[in-house]
């Protein structure tokens, strides 16, 4: 691939949680593409290993590493092992989550926590600690994948939207809190076709309410994603973009 000097990742290193499938696969390969070398994380390691594979066969490093990324004790392994293999992060890309769609008054105890530590609780340990470092290096990007179900009235999933208004109120604190060398973002996501969209029925998969009138694609999160990541934003921090194919 011919590199837009914009969007050169070369000498890059990039942790990106749920990379296994669906965006953070998508995000993975693209950063790949572009010369960077990544830390793929999820739960399954086998699924990690497969798209560290992909990213290999591009010509670059990668590590596999499975962690719960709602669980402070396995993101911290996470974060030794990512340092122990590449000795620096330069780009936490946020995407691990779930959104499971339930009425609020029968959300369990344990489904609320998991809601929380998944999109949130998790996230806030990554940022935190890969920030810190990367303000005492040389800086670096941090992405959080959000969701415009914290911007609106979605019914069912109150805890995933609560969850996610709280992701957004992190990204303005660490913004301010590791600036200025380091830079923190949100991409708002509308509806994707990611393995959520399996429980969808045809017309769902098909149509969404959205000013595209469709959900999106995998890979029209990329764009996004690769536009925070680089050095060449270098003048926007604490930003919100959705990527929502124009929802209300």
């Amino acid at each position: 691939m011919t590199r837009d000097p914009l969007f050169d990742f070369t000498g890059k290193v990039a942790l990106v949680t749920g990379g296994s499938r669906g965006l953070g696969r998508e995000m993975v390969l693209a950063l790949a593409e572009r010369g960077a070398e990544v830390i793929v994380a999820s739960r399954k390691r086998d699924a990690c290993e497969a798209v560290a594979q992909e990213v290999r066969a591009l010509g670059r490093r990668a590590l596999a590493h499975a962690a719960h990324c709602g669980k402070w004790d396995e993101i911290d392994r996470l974060i030794a092992a990512a340092y122990e293999a590449f000795g620096r992060i330069d780009i936490l890309i946020n995407n691990a989550g779930m959104s499971p769609a339930s009425p609020s008054h029968e959300v369990s105890e344990s489904l609320f926590d998991s809601v929380l530590n998944l999109n949130f609780k998790g996230p806030f340990r990554l940022a935190s600690q890969i920030g810190r470092r990367m303000a005492e290096g040389e800086g670096g990007a941090i992405v959080n994948i959000g969701s415009i179900a914290a911007l609106g009235a979605h019914p069912g999933v109150a805890a995933y939207s609560g969850a996610k208004a709280a992701l957004n109120a992190m990204t303005l604190s660490l913004s301010r809190e590791y600036a200025p060398k380091v830079r923190v973002n949100t991409i708002a996501a509308g509806p994707f076709l990611t393995d959520i969209a399996e429980a969808w029925d045809d017309d769902a998969r098909a149509r969404q309410p959205v000013a595209l009138g469709r959900p999106g694609k995998p890979e029209e999160i990329v764009t996004a994603a690769l536009m925070f990541a680089s050095p060449a934003s270098s003048y926007t921090t604490g930003a919100l973009l959705r990527v929502d194919g124009g929802a209300r």
